[in-house]
């Protein structure tokens, strides 16, 4: 008997143990970050019943991120798949009638135009383009689909013709002739000769796509009329076009005679057109050109034959996004990014503005049917992108509908993140946030890592971020702060870098880390920094002028403006600048990383894309080359095939790894941080 009462017991405890083994909080480790998924492109029915959407996965084999269409219920009842596959499926757009979608798929190994009937899930491909489709956008009755592709220009430069080669032979491959201000972009490579135009293709049958504007113009934002006989486009259809920065304009194109008519004028960009459903007025973004380094955008609008154009929303805290007409015409609903949120705001046609959602989240993807319902991809500190619903009636209940990652964030033990207002050298507020350790324990102190967003006008937002979260679970906090030049704050607060960057920012990153450590469990001791893009010109920037941080990583950074200004993928960081580099060298080097290079006493890594055209490899190199000569601790990582910001997943993991092994080795152990 009683070796029977002692097996049973013993089988209750090893099953006690294995509960608690399964129910005890895991760290969020890097086995996680290929687990995870995305939800994104959220598109709501005309009659507001269902979302479709696409979610990500990365293919493991293949080393990349895919995206696949799903459909949900706005109830929640049902979710199914609508396509599969290691493919990209992206960009859903719902007929009006709501009986089909069109979408963008690379399923025959380029991204072409895809049409689906929802009853049949019957497809079919309407383009086979060589130069992909853009910016779809359904007819009002359904009959045709717009979209953006590049034309390419085959006009002759300089020619010349070789001798006839023998037959058989391998000669070098042609050279390339440049005559264009801009001749490659980041993420693409070496662009082709061409210009973007708008075409017009038959929704049912596919076919030759009917090209509707010409010229050596490039066009962007487009919407149809309510009548779909015009199409509103953005552009820059004027001499020297890719001299003029900040200014496009609107048109309007006939779509019988393709006759094409300019509706704005004024010196600044107008773009992102939207026709209101009555067919009366047309809203849109723009802001008289200031000369400023950014522009906060403002809404405007005007009647259909381009009169009565004023300013219907201005001193916002970033541009308006996601322009959207109520039902009725009654006004537009649009998203602002703001204080590291983002909402939804409402403005009737005689400009009240009202807020229409409010919390400590991140609203992605805004889609609005004509009854109200909406959806939007949320995100926040600890909530991964998840599907929402909401009515616009009653805005506060938001419904979740799609969380991929439940799973795979089931009992794991994430950072808290606090708020954190400040204030600066010269007594201006910044905002930031602190992630505590997941392990956080009060009375014991812990390493920090500052990590400063790129840009430098963009902002860090409450949205939820893998890789701090990887920091706070290795027993590390994060630091982020928005420093003036974020956006999300208005215009003076963007200025605050005007022909200053860097500057002043750096006083509002060290008086963020001050706050920090005032709040008594950080080590000032083991403090560490790094930054990619623009974050990486201000991390070496720090190791430039202060030696308090214990190591550095400056991830594709600028070192010397000089050089970086006319060997970048395009011209506009000219601008950025009171000369030119030939006219003031002087003002070039002062606010070059590699100016302070002799200052530098903190171990600094630097990390780089081998095929990076936005932040060229050579600047690394240079800064590289720079700490080794005077015989610093350093080292480069190259990522190889990469452009400016990682694609691959794999390499995005290797960031971190890289990140907290070079952190780890520069942790003063001596001092008095727990983990």
């Amino acid at each position: 008997m009683r070796s029977k009462n002692l097996c049973a017991l013993l089988i209750v405890i090893a099953l006690c143990a294995s509960v608690f083994a399964q129910t005890k909080p895991r760290p969020l480790d890097k086995e996680t970050f290929m687990e995870m998924e995305s939800v994104g492109n959220p598109a709501i029915s005309p009659d507001g019943k269902s979302i479709i959407f696409t979610r990500g996965w990365v293919d493991k084999v293949k080393d990349q991120y895919r995206s696949n269409l799903w459909i949900v219920d706005v109830d929640g009842a049902r979710v199914r798949e609508l396509t599969s596959g290691a493919r990209n499926d992206s960009s859903p757009v719902w007929s009006p009638d709501g009986k089909r979608i069109a979408f963008l798929s690379d399923r025959d190994g380029t991204n072409q135009l895809h049409v689906m009937w929802l009853d049949t899930r019957e497809m079919a491909q309407l383009t086979r383009l060589e130069q992909a489709p853009n910016n779809i956008k359904w007819s009002p009755d359904g009959k045709y689909i717009a979209f953006t592709s590049s034309v390419p220009d085959n006009d002759p430069i300089l020619p010349v013709k070789l001798p006839e080669r023998p037959r058989g032979a391998e000669w070098a491959r042609p050279a390339v002739i440049v005559d264009r201000l801009q001749w490659a972009l980041d993420g693409r490579g070496p662009l082709p000769r061409g210009n973007t135009h708008l075409f017009v293709i038959d929704a049912t049958l596919g076919g030759t796509p009917r090209q509707i504007t010409s010229g050596k113009y490039n066009h962007t934002g487009f919407d149809w009329s309510s009548d779909g006989k015009t199409i509103y486009v953005s552009g820059i259809r004027k001499p020297e076009a890719e001299y003029l920065r900040n200014d496009s304009e609107i048109y309007s194109v006939d779509l019988t005679t393709l006759e094409v008519k300019q509706l704005t004028d004024r010196k600044g960009p107008d773009g992102a057109p939207e026709a209101s459903p009555s067919g009366n007025w047309v809203a849109y973004v723009g802001y008289d050109d200031k000369m400023y380094t950014n522009h906060v955008g403002s809404l405007y609008v005007m009647d259909k034959q381009g009169s009565g154009k004023r300013v219907w929303v201005a001193d916002l805290l970033s541009s308006p996004q996601n322009i959207t007409w109520a039902a009725d015409s009654s006004g537009v609903y649009f998203t602002v990014e703001e204080k590291g949120s983002s909402h939804v705001y409402f403005t009737s046609l005689d400009g009240k503005k009202r807020k229409v959602t409010d919390g400590v989240q991140i609203l992605n993807g805004f889609s609005l049917s004509p009854s109200g319902q909406a959806a939007a991809v949320r995100t926040s500190f600890q909530e991964p992108g998840t599907l929402v619903t909401l009515n616009l009636k009653d805005a506060a209940k938001m419904t979740k509908l799609v969380d991929v990652n439940s799973d795979v964030l089931a009992n794991i033990k994430l950072g808290d993140a606090e708020e954190l207002w400040f204030t600066s050298k010269d007594g201006l507020k910044v905002q930031g946030w602190l992630i505590k350790p997941a392990n956080y324990q009060p009375g014991k102190k812990y390493p920090m890592v500052l990590w400063i967003h790129g840009g430098p006008w963009s902002m860090y937002s409450v949205a939820w971020n893998w890789a701090f979260q990887n920091f706070a679970a290795n027993g590390y906090a994060v630091l982020y702060t928005n420093p003036r030049g974020s956006t999300g704050y208005g215009q003076d607060f963007v200025n605050g870098i005007q022909y200053s960057y860097p500057g002043k920012d750096y006083d509002d990153l060290m008086a963020g880390v001050d706050a920090a450590i005032a709040k008594g469990f950080i080590d000032d001791k083991n403090l560490f920094v790094c930054g990619g893009s623009g974050g990486g010109v201000l991390t070496a920037w720090i190791v430039g002028h202060t030696d308090r941080f214990a190591a550095a990583v400056s991830m594709r950074p600028v070192i010397n403006w000089h050089s970086f200004v006319g060997t970048t993928d395009g011209a506009s960081w000219y601008y950025q600048f009171q000369k030119r580099p030939w006219e003031d060298p002087m003002e070039f080097a002062v606010r070059s990383p590699l100016h302070y290079v002799t200052n530098v006493k903190t171990p600094t890594m630097v990390m780089t894309g081998e095929a990076d055209l936005r932040t060229p490899m050579g600047q690394s190199e240079e800064f590289y080359r720079a700490l080794k000569m005077l015989k610093k601790e350093t080292l480069l990582v190259r990522m190889p095939d990469e452009f400016h910001g990682w694609r691959r997943p794999s390499h995005q993991l290797l960031q971190q790894l890289y990140l907290q092994a070079w952190f780890e080795k520069h942790l003063r152990k001596d001092q008095a941080a727990v983990r």
